[in-house]
């Protein structure tokens, strides 16, 4: 599969993939609520945890907009030893155009320009669309490993999207 770079992808169409900026988090917001089983978290996904995030990883996150209205987004960042791709979303009546192919190349590119040679994301087991996506953007699930969370604050709760939810 050729993968189309970031300008290629903007060029195909209307688009803009851009740097993601604290003013744009309302809309970002909206987006992840449109998402059925999007998982969000209370104190992580608030504005102030959003900011925090961008501010520790200057240029990393990205918004894709269509007509000046945001699309798409991804939560980018890295440690300084692998970067990771969190809570990567288009809004479901824009998929299939290459937008989330595109906002992708533009986070690893991010990525590359910071040194940063590895990166990994997180799919729910039951996120079929992303998890097909994944696979067609050739990235590996792994079956050497377990995954483990501890959780340092019980009130950053999860709340899952229902359908239409906003």
């Amino acid at each position: 599969m050729k993968v189309l770079s970031a300008d290629e992808v903007e060029s195909s169409m209307e688009l803009n993939i851009r740097p993601m900026e604290p003013a744009d988090y309302e809309e970002v917001s909206r987006l992840w609520h449109m998402i059925p089983g999007f998982a969000i978290r209370s104190i992580d996904d608030s504005r102030e945890g959003v900011e925090r995030f961008i501010r520790r990883n200057p240029g990393m996150s990205v918004v894709a907009e269509e007509k000046g209205s945001i699309v798409g987004s991804i939560l980018c960042g890295h440690d300084g030893r692998r970067g990771c791709l969190y809570h990567v979303c288009v809004h479901p009546e824009h998929r299939r155009k290459g937008i989330g192919t595109g906002m992708v190349v533009h986070a690893m590119e991010a990525l590359k320009s910071e040194g940063i040679n590895k990166v990994s994301l997180i799919a729910f087991t039951k996120n079929d669309v992303g998890n097909a996506f994944w696979k067609r953007m050739g990235w590996t699930g792994r079956k050497d490993l377990n995954y483990y969370d501890f959780v340092l604050n019980e009130e950053n709760i999860v709340n899952f999207v229902k359908t239409g939810e906003v």
